[in-house]
Protein backbone atom coordinates (compact mmCIF):
# COMPACT_ATOMS: atom_id res chain seq x y z
CA UNK A 1 0.00 0.00 0.00
CA UNK A 2 1.14 3.50 -0.72
CA UNK A 3 1.30 5.89 1.80
CA UNK A 4 -0.22 9.54 0.22
CA UNK A 5 1.66 12.68 1.93
CA UNK A 6 0.42 16.01 2.59
CA UNK A 7 2.71 17.36 -0.23
CA UNK A 8 1.68 14.83 -3.21
CA UNK A 9 -2.32 15.79 -2.02
CA UNK A 10 -1.57 19.38 -2.28
CA UNK A 11 0.26 19.36 -5.92
CA UNK A 12 -2.71 17.48 -6.88
CA UNK A 13 -4.84 20.47 -5.65
CA UNK A 14 -2.85 22.77 -7.12
CA UNK A 15 -2.92 20.94 -10.85
CA UNK A 16 -6.63 20.70 -10.50
CA UNK A 17 -6.98 24.40 -9.75
CA UNK A 18 -4.66 25.56 -11.94
CA UNK A 19 -6.48 23.45 -14.86
CA UNK A 20 -9.71 24.40 -14.02
CA UNK A 21 -8.87 28.45 -14.00
CA UNK A 22 -7.05 27.87 -17.99
CA UNK A 23 -10.20 25.59 -18.61
CA UNK A 24 -12.67 27.63 -17.57
CA UNK A 25 -13.86 30.16 -20.52
CA UNK A 26 -13.29 26.95 -23.11
CA UNK A 27 -15.58 27.19 -25.38
CA UNK A 28 -12.80 26.76 -27.94
CA UNK A 29 -11.07 29.68 -30.66
CA UNK A 30 -13.17 31.13 -32.99
CA UNK A 31 -11.35 30.59 -36.59
CA UNK A 32 -9.54 33.99 -37.78
CA UNK A 33 -12.60 35.96 -39.50
CA UNK A 34 -11.68 35.80 -44.13
CA UNK A 35 -9.91 38.87 -44.51
CA UNK A 36 -7.37 38.56 -41.94
CA UNK A 37 -7.33 40.51 -38.38
CA UNK A 38 -8.24 44.01 -37.62
CA UNK A 39 -6.31 46.24 -39.12
CA UNK A 40 -4.66 48.15 -36.71
CA UNK A 41 -2.01 48.94 -34.75
CA UNK A 42 0.02 46.33 -32.09
CA UNK A 43 -0.62 46.67 -28.61
CA UNK A 44 0.62 43.39 -27.29
CA UNK A 45 4.07 43.01 -25.60
CA UNK A 46 6.94 43.95 -28.26
CA UNK A 47 9.78 41.98 -26.06
CA UNK A 48 7.50 38.86 -26.09
CA UNK A 49 4.80 38.23 -29.29
CA UNK A 50 3.08 35.69 -27.28
CA UNK A 51 2.24 37.62 -24.44
CA UNK A 52 -1.63 38.50 -24.00
CA UNK A 53 -0.91 41.50 -21.82
CA UNK A 54 -0.59 44.91 -23.37
CA UNK A 55 2.47 46.73 -23.23
CA UNK A 56 2.58 50.76 -22.17
CA UNK A 57 5.76 52.34 -22.62
CA UNK A 58 6.71 55.70 -20.69
CA UNK A 59 8.73 57.45 -22.79
CA UNK A 60 6.63 57.07 -25.68
CA UNK A 61 6.56 59.96 -27.84
CA UNK A 62 3.16 62.28 -27.41
CA UNK A 63 2.86 62.17 -31.50
CA UNK A 64 2.64 58.37 -31.31
CA UNK A 65 -0.85 57.47 -31.31
CA UNK A 66 -2.61 55.38 -28.66
CA UNK A 67 -3.82 51.95 -29.00
CA UNK A 68 -6.26 50.96 -31.81
CA UNK A 69 -8.61 49.09 -31.39
CA UNK A 70 -11.43 47.47 -34.53
CA UNK A 71 -14.46 45.63 -35.65
CA UNK A 72 -14.13 42.03 -36.31
CA UNK A 73 -16.63 39.40 -36.88
CA UNK A 74 -16.38 36.74 -34.34
CA UNK A 75 -19.30 33.49 -33.20
CA UNK A 76 -21.26 36.49 -31.39
CA UNK A 77 -21.19 38.92 -34.27
CA UNK A 78 -18.68 41.96 -34.66
CA UNK A 79 -16.83 42.22 -31.35
CA UNK A 80 -13.88 44.68 -30.66
CA UNK A 81 -10.07 43.20 -31.35
CA UNK A 82 -7.17 44.85 -30.62
CA UNK A 83 -4.11 44.90 -33.30
CA UNK A 84 -3.30 41.34 -32.38
CA UNK A 85 -6.52 39.68 -32.71
CA UNK A 86 -7.31 39.62 -29.09
CA UNK A 87 -10.99 39.79 -27.94
CA UNK A 88 -12.22 42.84 -26.31
CA UNK A 89 -14.54 42.50 -22.82
CA UNK A 90 -16.14 44.68 -20.49
CA UNK A 91 -17.03 43.49 -17.01
CA UNK A 92 -20.83 43.89 -15.70
CA UNK A 93 -19.94 45.21 -12.08
CA UNK A 94 -18.71 48.15 -13.81
CA UNK A 95 -21.36 50.75 -14.10
CA UNK A 96 -18.83 53.74 -14.69
CA UNK A 97 -15.64 54.42 -16.47
CA UNK A 98 -13.97 53.72 -12.58
CA UNK A 99 -12.69 50.10 -13.24
CA UNK A 100 -13.23 47.91 -10.23
CA UNK A 101 -10.90 44.83 -11.89
CA UNK A 102 -7.50 44.55 -9.60
CA UNK A 103 -5.67 42.21 -8.10
CA UNK A 104 -6.39 38.70 -9.21
CA UNK A 105 -8.95 39.86 -11.02
CA UNK A 106 -6.86 42.38 -13.22
CA UNK A 107 -4.04 39.00 -13.50
CA UNK A 108 -7.25 36.96 -15.27
CA UNK A 109 -8.50 40.16 -17.06
CA UNK A 110 -5.54 42.65 -18.01
CA UNK A 111 -6.90 46.02 -18.55
CA UNK A 112 -6.30 47.33 -22.32
CA UNK A 113 -3.90 50.51 -21.93
CA UNK A 114 -2.50 53.04 -23.38
CA UNK A 115 -0.05 55.22 -23.32
CA UNK A 116 -2.27 58.38 -26.20
CA UNK A 117 -5.42 58.93 -27.21
CA UNK A 118 -6.73 55.41 -28.33
CA UNK A 119 -7.48 55.39 -31.94
CA UNK A 120 -10.92 53.78 -33.44
CA UNK A 121 -9.90 51.59 -36.29
CA UNK A 122 -12.14 49.64 -38.78
CA UNK A 123 -16.15 49.64 -37.67
CA UNK A 124 -15.45 51.63 -34.67
CA UNK A 125 -16.62 55.19 -33.53
CA UNK A 126 -14.01 57.31 -32.57
CA UNK A 127 -16.71 59.71 -30.20
CA UNK A 128 -17.51 56.19 -27.90
CA UNK A 129 -13.58 55.60 -27.48
CA UNK A 130 -12.22 56.73 -23.84
CA UNK A 131 -9.80 56.71 -21.07
CA UNK A 132 -9.87 56.26 -17.83
CA UNK A 133 -7.00 56.31 -14.90
CA UNK A 134 -6.33 53.26 -12.80
CA UNK A 135 -5.30 53.14 -9.53
CA UNK A 136 -1.78 52.11 -10.60
CA UNK A 137 -1.45 55.61 -12.76
CA UNK A 138 -1.51 53.34 -15.65
CA UNK A 139 -4.17 54.70 -18.41
CA UNK A 140 -7.28 51.92 -19.25
CA UNK A 141 -9.23 52.22 -23.00
CA UNK A 142 -13.15 52.78 -22.36
CA UNK A 143 -15.71 52.23 -25.45
CA UNK A 144 -19.52 53.16 -24.70
CA UNK A 145 -18.33 54.36 -21.06
CA UNK A 146 -16.97 50.65 -20.51
CA UNK A 147 -13.20 50.36 -19.56
CA UNK A 148 -11.67 47.61 -21.30
CA UNK A 149 -10.16 44.09 -20.38
CA UNK A 150 -8.56 40.97 -22.20
CA UNK A 151 -8.59 37.35 -21.41
CA UNK A 152 -5.15 36.66 -20.34
CA UNK A 153 -5.63 32.63 -21.48
CA UNK A 154 -6.93 33.09 -25.24
CA UNK A 155 -4.81 33.16 -28.22
CA UNK A 156 -5.44 35.09 -31.62
CA UNK A 157 -9.31 35.08 -32.55
CA UNK A 158 -10.14 33.00 -29.98
CA UNK A 159 -13.38 34.27 -27.66
CA UNK A 160 -13.98 32.09 -24.48
CA UNK A 161 -15.09 33.94 -21.99
CA UNK A 162 -18.48 35.43 -23.85
CA UNK A 163 -21.33 35.83 -21.17
CA UNK A 164 -19.46 34.11 -18.28
CA UNK A 165 -19.11 34.87 -14.21
CA UNK A 166 -15.92 35.07 -13.35
CA UNK A 167 -14.11 37.27 -10.43
CA UNK A 168 -17.58 38.54 -8.79
CA UNK A 169 -19.63 39.58 -12.00
CA UNK A 170 -19.92 38.70 -15.96
CA UNK A 171 -17.84 39.34 -18.64
CA UNK A 172 -19.08 40.15 -22.24
CA UNK A 173 -17.63 40.86 -25.72
CA UNK A 174 -18.46 44.45 -26.67
CA UNK A 175 -19.91 45.35 -30.21
CA UNK A 176 -18.85 48.26 -32.19
CA UNK A 177 -21.78 49.92 -30.99
CA UNK A 178 -20.71 50.39 -27.58
CA UNK A 179 -23.55 47.13 -26.28
CA UNK A 180 -22.28 44.00 -24.59
CA UNK A 181 -22.76 40.95 -27.31
CA UNK A 182 -26.08 39.00 -27.09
Amino acid sequence: MVKQTGSVRTRCATVALLAGLLGACSQGPVPPASGGSPSARPTGNQADPNSVEPSVSTTASQSEPGTTLAAAPSDFGAILFDATGQAIYIFDVETTTEPRCYDACQHAWPPVLTHAAPQAGHGLKESLLGTTARADGTTQVTYGGHPLYFYAHEGKHEVKCHDVFLNGGNWYAIQPDGNRAP
